[in-house]
């Protein structure tokens, strides 16, 4: 689990094909302080398995499924990616839930600075775009944000300067992709409202039941 408040911006050292599989190899340095074996980070976004790691790189197995649900096939050898470990248990919580896990792609449409912040607009896919509500939240390459638009085909959140300087979304701009994440409690509750229309499951209890089994 995540918060959304990225730690540091790593470099992408090397990448390794594996039709549609990668070996990545990040090159960082603060969630390299209490890095073990085993451990997740995020990537981008994106929940990720310590497979091995140095004192300046850490490397990571990408599964077919994160293949295709992402944008990380898409990185190159030098690109910038957003890096945050697991949330300690006792440690503060400056963003949202953030699994890690993520729904989709979008894509930037357009980038509009206003005063002292940058406002996005992020075509989604037709799927997700019923789970965002105004001021809620939203996980872009794995950085908490609010959204402050929704339409039927897009988002729009707005970044203050310590966002742009400290994430990759600051040099990210028109026709570039994102890794989404809904928010998770928006999901769930989607969920259970969708099923309160279906009918409930018939019970195999009856009379005769009863009857037969000694309950007469």
């Amino acid at each position: 689990m995540f918060t959304g408040i990225v730690e540091e911006i790593g470099t992408l050292k090397s990448v390794q094909n594996k039709t549609e599989a990668l070996e990545v190899n990040i090159s960082a340095k603060e969630v390299l302080s209490d890095v073990k074996l085993g451990g997740s980070i995020s990537v981008n976004g994106v929940c990720l398995t310590v497979t091995n790691y140095t004192e300046q790189t850490v490397s990571f197995d990408v599964m077919p499924e994160t293949y295709r649900a992402t944008n990380i096939h898409e990185l190159q050898q030098g690109d910038p990616v957003n890096l945050e470990r697991a949330m300690a248990a006792g440690g503060r919580f400056g963003g949202h839930l953030v699994s890690g896990h993520i729904d989709g792609t979008g894509r930037i449409v357009s980038k509009k600075p206003e005063s002292n912040a940058v406002y996005y607009e992020i075509e989604l896919p037709e799927e997700l775009i019923h789970y965002f509500v105004y001021k809620g939240s939203i996980a872009v390459d794995g950085t908490s944000l609010t959204v402050f638009g929704v339409d039927d085909s897009k988002v729009t959140i707005s970044l203050i300067p310590h966002t742009m300087e400290h994430t990759v979304l600051g040099a990210k701009g028109p026709g570039d992709s994102v890794n989404i994440e809904c928010d998770m409690i928006g999901k769930y509750v989607a969920h259970f409202l969708s099923g309160q229309n279906k009918e409930e499951p018939k019970s195999s209890l009856s009379k005769q039941f009863l009857s037969d089994n000694g309950f007469a």
